[in-house]
């Protein structure tokens, strides 16, 4: 009896340790697609910015497809395909967003609110990015739901102002959105995340250029 308990007790801390290490080996691989997705959203341009994405969107869908009940996976597998849709551009991006939402849909359903609501910031900037129909899935008031979402999740994440800031700009209300710009501008500093907060301020910034004297 002694003896099987202690089998039981072994084999628990064995998976125990292997669930563990199962769960840190992900990490290190959404963290390596956030790391390199900074650099090629950030510090790349043109042909080149436009290949390295591509190859990014691969590896993306190789972590997902090792790790498919990982929310995190599919989000950032979700946020490398919208971006890469936004450099692409024109009508041929279409298939990239719509390959984008379905990732996001699929974390939403492991967990709605991993990564403080990121699926829903980057499911409701492609909402307001994306032509409506018939072309494409557009809807600004869905748009505005899901930003909404990720505010109340996170109201002092940087990137959940910046895309909400983004989406009021997008509809002329640029009274709320240098106030969520504001916000966006005094977001904690991520650590971890040094090229992506530096891109990310400069974009700020340019926004609230492009809106001064806007009213």
């Amino acid at each position: 009896m002694k003896t099987g308990n202690l089998y039981g007790s072994c084999l628990i801390t064995l998976l125990a340790i292997s669930a563990n290490l199962a769960f840190a080996d992900v990490e290190r691989e959404v963290n390596q697609l956030q790391t390199r997705w900074a650099e090629v959203n950030y510090q790349l341009e043109g042909k080149s910015q436009l290949s390295a994405f591509e190859e990014l969107a691969s590896a993306a869908d190789r972590v997902t497809t090792a790790n498919p009940d990982q929310a995190s996976a599919w989000i950032w597998s979700g946020i490398i395909k919208s971006t890469y849709a936004g450099a692409k551009g024109g009508l041929g991006a279409l298939g990239l967003a719509k390959a984008s939402k379905r990732d996001l849909e699929r974390a939403m359903k492991l967990d709605a609110d991993a990564m403080e609501g990121s699926a829903y910031t980057s499911l409701g900037t492609l909402y307001y990015s994306v032509p409506g129909w018939p072309v494409g899935f557009g809807n600004d008031d869905k748009a505005e739901e899901l930003l909404l979402k990720a505010l109340a999740l996170s109201p002092d994440g940087i990137d959940n102002n910046y895309f909400y800031a983004s989406f009021l700009i997008n509809e002329k209300r640029y009274g709320e959105a240098r106030d969520y710009l504001g916000r966006a501008q005094q977001a904690p500093a991520r650590p971890d995340r040094v090229i992506a907060d530096a891109g990310r301020h400069d974009e700020i910034l340019k926004a609230l250029e492009d809106i001064q004297g806007r009213h």
